[in-house]
Parts: structure tokens; sequence; C-alpha cells
């Protein structure tokens, strides 16, 4: 799945007469870039919970970090169907929402790729020993930290500005 080119298709009922498809590309670029993702997990009593966090885009799968006792990993634990989403919060641009399946990761190549892709992306934010993230890289690398991979079903991707569009893209 990793890596897999999805298919593309433009909702024409929901964009501008002139809209195209939005390429796959710039929708990776856009998850790829973001500072900022919000998770929307599901409660075991049905109700949604949505959290901001940090994470990374890699290999079209996305991972970011929780604590075995906070709510998005308890409720990804009962059912690991959730949402992230990512843009600007402005009437231009590609805001992004990711529809897939979420679960732990605790292979060591991959703890290591993920710890690696995180103090690339976020830089001495993550590495400064003073700084609020000081010292995770290293504590995910051994295992002591939770890893979580959203692998994605759907991505929407919602143009802004003219044209406005909305463009599905579909993975296998």
């Amino acid at each position: 799945m990793a890596g897999a080119e999805p298919s593309t298709h433009l909702d024409a009922a929901f964009s501008s007469p002139a809209a195209s498809a939005v390429e796959w590309e710039r929708g990776r670029r856009v998850l790829e870039a973001a500072e900022l993702y919000w998770l929307t997990s599901v409660r075991p009593d049905g109700r949604p919970h949505a959290t901001p966090l940090l994470g990374v885009w890699v290999a079209d799968e996305f991972f970011f970090s929780t604590g075995s006792t906070e709510r998005k990993a308890k409720n990804l634990a009962g059912n690991p169907h959730c949402i992230v989403t990512t843009g600007r919060n402005v009437l231009d641009g590609l805001d992004i929402v990711v529809e897939g399946t979420a679960s732990a990761v605790d292979a060591a190549a991959d703890l290591r790729a993920v710890a690696d892709a995180l103090e690339t992306k976020y830089g001495p934010h993550f590495e400064a020993p003073d700084g609020t993230w000081g010292g995770l890289g290293d504590a995910i690398r051994e295992g002591q930290v939770g890893i979580w991979r959203v692998v994605p079903q759907t991505v929407f991707g919602f143009g802004k500005g003219e044209p406005f569009s909305q463009t599905r893209w579909t993975f296998s």
C-alpha cells in the first residue's frame, strides 16, 4: 500500500465549472509540509473526538505519537477508523481530509524512520533538550512512546480560490 498511486476523481457537483482534479502530487506535498494536523477518532459511546497533533506523512501514510492513556489512543484501540485533516484557515489553498485506518507501530525499523522524519521536519523544536519534545526521538526509537500509523483509504482535496474544487483520491 505505501507509495501506491491513488485513482483521482473530480466531484463536479462540488467544484467550479472550470475546475479540474488536483494532482495527487500536490495533495501529497500539502500533507508532507503541514506543521499541524487534526485527528478525529470515535469514542466508545460513538461521540467524535478531535485533537490537534504533530505528525509526518511518509510513503503515503500518516504517523503520529501519543501516550497509551490518551483519549485518541484509547479510541483507536477500540475503533481504528479515523480522519486526519490539515489545510489553511483561509479561503485560498488546498485543505486535505484523509479517511483511514489506524494501527499501532512497533517494528524497530518503522520507529527509527518515524523518529528521523519527525526530527527532520520539526528540527530544533523537536530535538532541543529544552524544547517541548526534547528526547522524544530517542524515546520513539527505543519503543517508549506510542506511534500510530494511519493508512488512507480515501483522501479529499478541497481546492479554495478560483476555481473551487473537490478532488477524491482513492487508494486500493
